[in-house]
């Protein structure tokens, strides 16, 4: 019997600096995967400045020309405040295409409904919230979004201890949650510096995982 091939995935990223973070999620969690990367920082910068629906057209453009790996393969949308933006060109591009922060944002409700959302950029301050809104359906749930004021700056200057370091602080800073939702991958080593008895939750490793287990669709 023929072996089952590798799972194959295209991720897009708005920043160089989730490539590396991606792969050793792969090499721990996924050996044998194949990732694909696409960066393409203009996106969060036209969505910054424009909204998130401006760069509808250009990510289109961008994934219909990649051949995505294996006929049909899937598509992970690092950058939580195109997400949604990427994930409603699904049906037009005929292949799954996956928002990282979905898995976290349906992770969150099922911990309570009191939800509290740190960005660094307050451009992923609304999708996040509407997705964890989206993901608790009919239950109440209450959502509180924060910017970790001075943290971007960090990201820019390519200070990650100290853009971390801001993260956790104001993770810990939190006192009346289910839970803590850091709504970009960027933010996500920020879990591991925290102090807070709140769950603190990122994106990458489920994001990751659910987008790998997403089968195949050829185009019709």
């Amino acid at each position: 019997m023929a072996a089952e091939p590798a799972p194959s995935l295209t991720l897009l990223h708005t920043s160089p600096v989730h490539v590396p973070v991606f792969d050793a999620l792969r090499d721990r969690d996924h050996p044998g995967a194949v990732l694909r990367h696409l960066v393409a920082p203009q996106l969060l910068d036209r969505a910054r400045a424009e909204g998130p629906e401006a760069v509808a057209e250009d990510i289109r453009a961008l994934l219909a020309q990649e051949p995505q790996g294996a006929p049909g393969g899937p598509v992970l949308c690092t950058c939580s405040t195109i997400g949604g933006v990427a994930e409603a060109l699904a049906p037009a591009l005929g292949v799954p295409v996956l928002r990282v922060d979905r898995p976290m944002c349906a992770a969150a409700v099922r911990l309570g409904p009191r939800i509290e959302v740190l960005a660094t950029v307050a451009s992923t301050l609304a999708p996040t919230a509407a997705l964890i809104e989206e993901e608790a359906g009919p239950e109440p749930v209450r959502v509180r979004t924060w910017l970790v004021e001075g943290a971007w700056a960090c990201f820019e200057a390519d200070d990650t201890a100290g853009y971390l370091a801001l993260v956790a602080a104001a993770a810990d800073a939190v006192t009346d949650a289910d839970a803590i939702v850091l709504a970009q991958a960027s933010m996500a080593g920020a879990a591991d510096l925290v102090t807070t008895r709140i769950p603190v939750l990122a994106s990458p490793a489920p994001g990751l995982a659910a987008a790998l287990a997403a089968p195949a669709r050829r185009k019709a």
